[in-house]
This record gives C-alpha cells, structure tokens and sequence, in this order.
C-alpha cells in the first residue's frame, strides 16, 4: 500500500526493563544502542553506537559535522564527568569580516565557523569506556550499524521528510533553500530536483567512506588527514575560514559538571559554554516553591516555570559564553541564597516582562542510556539550525554545523566571536542522582525549550510521581521566540484547557495556541530508575520517530 507522510501519534505505552534502556529520537538508533548493550557493551558504548547512527539517519538534526556534550555517571566509582565536545571559532574568525556583512551568515560557509566537535566527542567517550569501564568492544565495532545505513541507505522517516520538504523551497529565500547548495542537493536531493519521500531509502555513500575510514583509523582521522584536508579545501575554494590547521588544534575537554539540588536529589549538567547553569538555576528556583500544591497542569504551575525560566534565563544571558574568556560567576548562580532571591522575585498574580528574545533555533538530538551496572549517560547532539549551515564540505558527506552563526558582533557581549573561542551553546544534557545513583536521565532537543522541558519533566515525574512516558506526553509549553517573530511569547499546546489558556492571559502572559503535540516543543526523552524495585522506565517523544527500548 502507498505510504502516507500523516502524522500518526499513537498511545504510547510504559517501557519497563531490568537491566538497560536506552532513548533516543530515531528507532534504529535506539534498536543499534540496545544491541551494543546485548552485547556486553556500557552505556557509553551505546550511546557511542546510537549517536552514529542518529548521524545518518537524523541530518536534520545531527551530523559528524556538529557538536556535542555528554554527562557520564558511573556509580561504581561514584564518578561524575562532563565532556565538552564543542568546537572552536577559526582562528580567521574575526568580528571585522562579519561586521561588513552586519551579521554572522546563517546558512553557507561563513556560517560553517566553529570546528565541529561531536566526533572527538564519541572517541574520548569509548576511550574513557574501554580504560575506566573494562568495555570489551572495539572502537570499529560502534560504527558498523552507522557505515550500513549510510551505504545501504536507510528509510526516511517522518521528520526528515518534513524538514527536507521545508528546506528545499526555493520560494522561501535563504535560510530554507538548501537545495541552492550543491553538496546539498547531491545529497539530499533527487536527480529531478525533488526530495525523498516518507519511507524512501536515503544514500549517503560518500559519508559511509568517511565513517569507513573512522572506524579503520580512529576517531583523529577526521581532524588529521585526508578528510580535514578536504572539508578545507572546499572552505578555501567558496571563501569560508575553518583550516586544517584549525581542525588539527581541536580537542575535547573532560570536566567537572556542575550540581545544585532538586527535591532532596543531587541536579548536574555541564559547565559554560553549555547553558546547563540556566537549567539548574531554574531547578534550584522551583525548589523554593511547594510545587505539588500547585496541581499539575494548572495556570499556577505554568506561570511559575515561566517566570522563573525568565529570572535564569537573564543571569544566562547576562553572563554566558567560553570560560576561557569570560568570567562567569558559577557559584553564586547557583547557591541557594540566589536561589531563595530569584523565588522571592516572582509574582505569582502577574507575568513579568520577557527578557530580549534569542534566536529560536536549535535542532537537536538528545539520547539517554542506562546499563545493567547503572552506568548512566545524558548526551545531546547538534548541527544547530535544521541541516546547520546546509554545506556538505568536499565530498565527505559530512554536513557542517552553523552552530558560529550564534556568536555575537557585540563586544560588550559575553558571546562575542572571537578566534578559538567556545560559542554560547543551549546543549545541556542533565541528570538527577539519588545519594550517588542515577534516578533520572532526561533531556530534550530545541534550544530556549531545554531548561523548560527539562523543568516538565522533572517536575512531573519528582514531584507529581508521573511515569517517564506520562511525563513527556503531557502537554508542553514553550516561552521564547520563534520563526520569523521579534519578540517573545508563551506557546501552549492545543491540548491545555481552555481555562488554563485564559488564566494564564489574565495575568499577561503573551499567548500563542500552536498544534497538540506540535514539532517546535521539542523530542524529549527519560529514563526513570525506580528507588523501590531498582526497575528502569524509559520514554520517548511522541513528536520524534524515536523508542526507548529496554532489555
């Protein structure tokens, strides 16, 4: 029978196993990660395999040309770690060249700045895994289900169909025609113009070499060699900065997450130039407030995740961007002592003004994996914008971020775009642990939406005992700025009650009813460890094409 590209958003059931889970957006992804657990494999290893083949199966979303940052638990050794998997500007990067333009390009090679990450990113991760976790599988072996989806091709699934048909209008001008890019369009589009349908298998033979030669040669292979050379060859041949020189000097860097306290549970995420501290403080406001009391679902417990995302968002915006070149006052965030101001600020009669707006976009993965041993990881992925740049450099396949594009030209700002600097990243993978174990390990895709959708789901499942798959499907609320607009408002999906909408209104919270369960609030995803059974329940988004799967 002929396929329909309809949105089909079945009742999701409750996912229970005992001893792995793993949640990511894409069901091959999560059915890769779940047979590295199978085999003897961590949670790292997983979330290695998983994360490559989201980068096959989900460009729209994620690419070997994006970043990435991971949130490693290991309760065995009550060892906690971060790893920044972010790039770099280019040492060209100069505001001078941008500021002829009046801006940092959103699309094109300009907008390709920032050395991409995510791949040193995977291979600190198995490396950490073989040395500190006694992984038994090969660095080659975690590739093998990306390299035959790329080569054999795999179905397109609903989402990237939506997005390729999105992204290819060539009335839509320069932020959506990506098919005005040749690399592109040899890609991801057919030889008559068009773009593969829902369920057509997509090729990516050039991309399979490249994962090819990874496996072979190891990670370093795409910062050293043949494919840094030819992503930067074809920079110098359209006028673009990143160098070989620029990829060879990248590295990922191991840190030390940063804590504050949900409900009596130990909250982490990752440091600057993640913008983990603004989801924290909003977790450590709302633990101020009886939250319970509140009802979930009411007007009360909307306004008050809205005000106080607004409070954490204005420390965020005031101070974020590369520790290495900002002081960013941490430990003040995120005491209590600002904590109980930020709280005592609110006004639960009346909405407060909404800070200036940043630029919605963010297309992102997030995945989440628990092993038998209760190793957990939360990590997140992205080529920024939908398709990032929309540059597939140099017959590599590899599709590059536009992750620079966020970077300021103001020099007053904390973000502003410099030479070898870390942009203001909205990635930040969480976790809560429960006296040194995971007890939830959630995130979600959609930047200005992350710290909000991570509050819903901690929220929903701590403090109103929801199960992960309750909790992502409730309806969501986005505040902040979408396509096209110049200033904020708060989003609420269809499904909210009428009189919530209203309410919410009266206390002049600007209001937008978008679609139930609409694209723009984001594919989140959970995985609860019971404290009673030690049982795990996994989640994923209804509004993705991803499973939790368990074994």
């Amino acid at each position: 029978m002929p396929l329909s590209d309809s949105e089909t958003l079945s009742r999701r059931t409750n996912p229970v196993a005992g001893r792995g889970m793993i949640s990511t957006p894409h069901h091959l992804a999560s059915q890769s990660g779940l047979a590295v657990l199978r085999k003897g494999g961590t949670a790292v290893d997983a979330a290695v395999a998983a994360a490559a083949v989201l980068a096959v199966v989900y460009p729209q979303m994620c690419g070997l040309g994006g970043d990435a940052f991971w949130l490693i638990h290991d309760p065995r050794s009550g060892e906690s770690r971060a790893l920044n998997a972010s790039g770099r500007a280019a040492g060209a990067a100069c505001r001078a060249t941008f500021e002829k333009l009046g801006r940092i390009p959103e699309r094109g090679w300009l907008a390709a700045v920032t050395v991409p990450g995510m791949v040193s990113g995977w291979g600190e991760a198995h490396a950490w895994s073989r040395e500190h976790l006694g992984s038994p599988l090969s660095w080659a072996e975690l590739l093998e289900d990306a390299v035959f989806y790329a080569e054999e091709g795999a179905p397109v699934s609903s989402s990237l169909a939506r997005w390729l048909r999105e992204d290819t209008r060539t009335d839509a001008g320069e932020a959506r025609n990506l098919q005005r890019f040749s690399g592109f369009r040899r890609v991801f589009c057919t030889p008559d113009g068009g773009v593969p349908a829902l369920g057509e298998p997509l090729r990516q033979p050039e991309l399979a070499g490249v994962l090819r030669l990874l496996a072979r040669e190891g990670w370093r292979a795409f910062y050293e060699g043949e494919i840094a050379a030819r992503i930067a060859a074809d920079m110098r041949a359209n006028g673009g900065l990143l160098t070989e020189r620029d990829f060879a000097a990248h590295r990922a860097d191991w840190q030390t997450p940063l804590r504050s306290r949900y409900r009596g549970l130990e909250a982490l995420n990752c440091p600057p130039n993640s913008q983990g501290m603004a989801s924290l403080e909003l977790l450590a406001i709302l633990d101020q407030y009886d939250v319970r009391s509140l009802g979930e679902g009411t007007a009360d417990y909307y306004h008050l995740i809205i005000e106080a995302t607004k409070l954490a968002f204005a420390d965020r915006d005031r101070y974020l961007g590369d520790p290495d070149f900002t002081e960013i006052p941490l430990r003040e965030l995120l005491s209590p002592r600002h904590a109980a101001a930020q709280a005592a600020r609110i006004d639960m009669r009346r909405a407060a003004p909404a800070a200036i707006p940043l630029d919605p976009n963010g297309d992102t993965i997030w995945l989440g994996v628990v092993d038998a041993r209760g190793t957990a990881v939360s990590m997140i992925q992205s080529v920024y914008h939908d398709f990032g740049s929309g540059i597939v450099a140099g017959n590599t396949g590899v599709l590059l971020q536009n992750r620079g594009c966020f970077f300021s030209l103001d020099p007053a700002s904390p973000n502003c775009l410099e030479p070898g600097k870390r942009p203001f990243h909205t990635l930040n993978p969480p976790m809560l642990l429960d006296n040194g174990e995971p007890r939830l390990v959630y995130g979600t895709m959609g930047g200005e939406g992350q710290p909000q959708t991570q509050a819903a789901l901690a929220t929903r499942i701590v403090d109103f005992g929801m199960t992960p798959q309750e909790a992502v499907c409730a309806p969501r609320w986005l505040h902040g700025r979408s396509w096209g607009e110049a200033v904020n408002n708060v989003r609420l999906e269809a499904r909210m009650d009428a009189s919530v909408v209203a309410e919410l209104r009266r206390r002049g919270h600007d209001v937008a009813v978008v679609a139930a369960f609409d694209d723009v609030m984001g594919h989140a995803g959970a995985i609860w460890r019971s404290p009673e059974t030690s049982l795990l329940w996994g989640a994923a988004d209804p509004r993705g094409d991803g499973i939790a799967a368990g074994w």
